[in-house]
């Protein structure tokens, strides 16, 4: 009973000296629980700050990603077009990029990424998806230079599909049009006719698109009449280029067409 007795006056002078210690004890403690608080709320706002950058960048990957994938989509339907163009027939053909324009206002000229090496050669004819882009004036080992049919420099025999008649366009320095040469007033060429390549001198395939005629104007005084055409193709617009390597026997008929042409012209002169 001594014992019990004296465990109980123990007990309560641990409970008294708790009592005082306790609030000593907690404002002890007070700084370190609130610098943990403090850190630990940075640390999880550094961690969400760091998360939060970590995101936009994955959004600004993916974002590109998008973009290039729209990229690619539109480029593989320029090459579909391009390739399953109705009037795309059995020639031998090659697609080529463009890498260069020739920004002259004088020249109508671009570089594409096809050469010697490719079997490109001078004079070849080159095509996209609508019609004819031109032809190749330059080749080197890995690139060549397309004259554009906007050039001035540029001439193609073409033919009106309406009725046939043959006559020769050319490029007059300006990108969306070109002109009849040497049409006598009384030629029938309409507004909306459509030009396509006859085939003759033995560069251009026959049958290829080239241009509607915009305008014919006749003037008495004159001998001609001033007959213009729009492109079929956009030439500030090029991308992917089909060069031609023309049929044989397809050549062969055209040349020999030539020949006969030219011998009967010149029966025609003897009489």
């Amino acid at each position: 009973m001594l014992a019990d007795g004296r465990l109980d006056a123990f007990s309560g002078v641990r409970y008294f000296l708790n009592s005082l210690v306790a609030p000593i004890q907690y404002t002890a403690n007070l700084p370190r629980s609130m610098f943990d608080g403090v850190y630990e709320r940075f640390s999880t706002r550094q961690s969400l700050l760091e998360g939060n950058q970590n995101l936009k960048r994955e959004v600004l990957r993916l974002r590109s990603d998008l973009l290039l994938l729209e990229q690619y989509k539109e480029e593989n339907q320029r090459l579909r077009k391009l390739l399953g163009s109705s009037f795309v027939r059995d020639e031998k053909k090659m697609v080529a990029e463009v890498m260069a324009v020739d920004t002259s206002p004088y020249r109508h000229q671009v570089v594409i990424d096809k050469g010697r090496i490719d079997g490109v050669y001078i004079g070849q004819p080159v095509i996209n998806e609508k019609g004819i882009v031109g032809q190749i004036t330059f080749v080197a080992a890995h690139n060549s230079r397309v004259l554009l049919l906007s050039d001035a420099k540029n001439a193609i025999p073409v033919q009106v599909v309406r009725n046939d008649i043959r006559v020769i366009a050319s490029g007059n320095g300006d990108i969306d049009e070109i002109q009849l040469e040497h049409i006598p007033t009384s030629t029938d060429i309409q507004v909306d006719d459509l030009l396509v390549t006859s085939g003759l001198g033995g560069v251009y395939p026959e049958g290829y698109p080239v241009a509607y005629v915009t305008s014919v104007e006749h003037d008495t005084r004159r001998e001609f009449a001033a007959i213009k055409a729009k492109p079929v193709v956009e030439f500030d617009r090029l991308r992917y280029l089909l060069l031609v390597w023309p049929n044989e026997d397809r050549q062969h008929k055209v040349l020999n067409a030539n020949v006969d042409e030219h011998a009967t012209q010149e029966v025609s002169d003897g009489e």
